[in-house]
């Protein structure tokens, strides 16, 4: 193999693989990077076996091949050449040879043959949407999956293909973020599938904010394809919860309330936040809303802002963190708050097919 490449798009290429390389793997050539290079492309590939990822950047093909290298070592050694375009050579004992400017490096890599292959994009079913629709569904719902690892089905994201929309959610049992988008499919397409956090993570860094996306299922596999990448990951194996049981049918109370004031509030309140004290106080009373934190051994903050709002006065504790992670996420200027009672859960949404159910912490 031999090929000459602009240094930033093999940066670029594999700064998007790279993170599925598996350290820690019983086999060494998971952590290593597949690169091929044919038809004035290299192809980059990645996987863990449970997560694959491909790249595809422009290259000068003097000779076809393939090769796997260590990808962490390599993305160290291409970010710091000199030069704008970097020359590499494989001989056939599978040693690198990278030059760019006046510095050399060799580096020792394994034979292509001993690389999982990358599965096809064939799929049981296929649906298409805009990449950036897509990754803002992601944005807006992936902060709320679950980490407990005893709650499997909740350690991922549900893509609900019913009723000619796409549904993602996530939770962790103590919160709901849901997200809809409107995706032309056939009847027989609909579905569920639970998409893994690391995959929805590698999907948020990959997806841009053009073009399209394809998205082809079979069984216990999602693949995606944009650009010149393709993502392929198993799915989480179970039933995922009725989230419809938790959204409230209706709430007495509806307040607007601008975003980014509410999320400056909330940042200074939770400074104060402890383990002790991990809950926030917000009070909504005759036009105003208090934010108000009490840490024993710490101290007291206590924040203002003007509302409109003339309804009965609510005092519910909740987590300023879990308050905070959804309205990062949104781009609108208001949001709408949604209440009954201070025992009952907050609804959170804005201008858009989205929303937010939290429940409130008890405080004794």
């Amino acid at each position: 193999m031999k090929l000459k490449i602009e240094k930033s798009a093999l940066l670029t290429g594999l700064q998007i693989v790279q993170n599925v390389v598996s350290a820690r793997s019983t086999l060494p050539v998971l952590g290593n990077a597949l690169l091929s290079a044919k038809n004035e492309k290299l192809t980059l590939t990645t996987t863990d076996l449970d997560l694959s990822i491909q790249s595809a950047i422009k290259a000068q093909v003097a000779k076809d091949g393939a090769a796997t290298l260590p990808a962490k070592r390599l993305a160290g050694i291409v970010r710091e050449m000199p030069e704008a375009n970097i020359e590499m050579e494989v001989d056939n004992k599978v040693v690198a040879t990278l030059t760019s400017g006046t510095s050399m490096f060799k580096i020792i890599g394994i034979s292509e043959e001993e690389f999982p292959p990358m599965p096809t994009t064939e799929g049981k079913h296929n649906y298409r949407m805009e990449q950036r629709a897509f990754r803002e569904m992601l944005k807006k719902t992936a902060y709320a999956t679950s980490t407990d690892e005893t709650r499997h089905v909740l350690n991922g994201v549900l893509m609900s293909f019913k009723a000619e929309k796409l549904t993602v959610v996530a939770t962790d049992g103590r919160r709901l973020a849901l997200a809809e988008s409107e995706v032309e499919y056939p009847k027989e397409a609909e579905a569920d599938y639970i998409l893994p956090s690391k995959t929805v993570a590698e999907l948020l860094i990959a997806l841009g904010d053009e073009g399209a996306l394809n998205i082809h299922t079979r069984e216990n596999m999602v693949i995606f394809a944009f650009g010149e990448t393709v993502v392929a990951s198993k799915l989480i194996d179970g039933i995922y919860p009725n989230y419809r049981q938790v959204v409230p049918s209706e709430c007495s109370e509806r307040i607007v309330l601008e975003r980014e004031t509410l999320l400056t509030a909330l940042r200074r309140a939770a400074l104060l936040v402890t383990d002790r004290a991990h809950a926030t106080k917000l009070m909504f009373g005759k036009n105003r809303l208090t934010i108000h934190t009490i840490a024993p051994d710490v101290g007291e903050a206590r924040e203002s802002i003007p509302i409109k709002y003339s309804g009965k006065e609510i005092n519910m504790a909740l987590n300023p963190e879990f308050v905070m992670e959804p309205l990062k996420a949104l781009e609108k200027d208001e949001v709408f708050v949604e209440l009954t009672d201070d025992r009952s859960p907050c609804v959170l949404k804005c201008d858009q097919p989205f929303l937010y159910v939290l429940m409130p912490v008890r405080i004794s």
